[in-house]
């Protein structure tokens, strides 16, 4: 019976439902499993290489890793395309879970499963996330800090984020000192902190993902946005094709075309907001002043010569799309970065 089961699991912070269907889609269970290592292994040993669909989200890594070492088969469905679940006018947890069986046993495709990356993985680019939240913290300090100084009438000269608490303490107004030197001295410890992360993603990358120091040969791309490149595709042979990559990443237009109608529409913002957010920072680093010669800067600077309100950003966005695509293919290829890479040809053309 139980190779046979398809199982879906709703799950929740403190419990999960659980509704088992027979190949045949007879209901032969629907239990609450309490949300934790030890109920949920006792409850599934029964039902060891069953078929079980889940949702994304912040237990199913986990949950997922645990079965599949039961021998269960797991998908874990993306929530965002299960219109059919959260869309519902009669939700609720035991329907989620009959439902999630009931499509997985149909047809697991409409799933739109996703994949968790393993465990090295997971908590290694926890380590970037880490740092990001750091930046984070002393951005919103360091404007809080100028803000405040403006109120009164005077203005803090402008200073890097890195040299900010060392270079301001002198020039706050004496009567905001009490007040804002506590957080100029946290503004430091965290700059210290966030070096100290930065140390620790060279180690990474010198240690473990040696294919990041070929992404950063890529001007604008440093250790960060390539170890986070590295980490959330995890395994290169996933896409067949580099292009693929962009939309993996939500970078590519939304569609939605219909008769003779077919409108032009954003993007569409899947997969990984993190990555698509790093890249589309080394994307304007390309594009901008500083960026040197290269296809990828050409592509850009041609899209946003095109004009309107917001020419840039969406030249931003497609050079942020063709660089995930050169990312992977330096990845899969072990070429070295060639920043024109067709200007030989076309010399040679003319």
């Amino acid at each position: 019976m139980a190779n046979n089961s398809i199982i879906g699991m709703d799950l929740g912070d403190r419990s999960h439902i659980v509704v088992a269907l027979e190949a045949d889609g007879q209901e032969t269970e629907c239990s609450k499993v309490v949300n934790t290592r030890t109920s949920v292994k006792q409850f599934f040993q029964k039902y060891s290489g069953a078929t079980v669909a889940i949702e994304a989200g912040t237990h199913s890594a986990w949950i997922s890793r645990l079965l599949e070492e039961l021998s269960c088969r797991v998908y874990v469905g993306n929530p965002y395309k299960l219109r059919m679940i959260w869309d519902s006018t009669d939700k609720s947890d035991e329907r989620d879970a009959r439902m999630l069986a009931m499509v997985c046993r149909l047809e697991p495709r409409l799933l739109w499963p996703v994949r968790h990356r393993n465990v090295n993985a997971h908590v290694d680019l926890e380590t970037i996330k880490a740092r990001d939240i750091l930046v984070q913290s002393r951005t919103k300090l360091i404007n809080h800090v100028r803000s405040v100084v403006k109120a009164v009438g005077e203005r803090l000269p402008s200073y890097s984020a890195e040299s900010f608490a060392n270079r301001v303490p002198d020039l706050l107004p004496e009567l905001l000192r009490p007040a804002l030197r506590p957080l100029v001295d946290t503004i430091a410890d965290l700059t210290v902190k966030i070096k100290d992360m930065n140390k620790q993603i060279d180690r990474l990358i010198e240690d473990r993902y040696p294919e990041a120091q070929r992404l950063q040969q890529i001007k604008g791309v440093g250790p960060v946005t390539a170890l986070a490149f590295v980490l959330t595709l995890e395994d290169p042979g996933r896409f067949t094709k580099s292009r693929q990559v962009g939309p993996y990443l939500g970078l590519t237009p939304r569609r939605d075309q219909s008769g003779d109608t077919d409108k032009q529409l954003r993007i569409t913002k899947a997969g990984n907001k993190y990555m698509r957010q790093l890249l589309v920072s080394c994307a304007h680093h390309i594009i901008g002043p500083f960026g040197p010669d290269s296809n990828l800067r050409r592509y850009g600077l041609t899209i946003a010569a095109h004009g309107g309100k917001n020419a840039r950003k969406r030249a931003a966005v497609a050079v942020a799309r063709k660089l995930a695509v050169v990312m992977h293919r330096l990845w899969v290829s072990g070429q070295d970065y060639v920043p024109l890479y067709a200007l030989p040809k076309i010399q040679k053309a003319a």
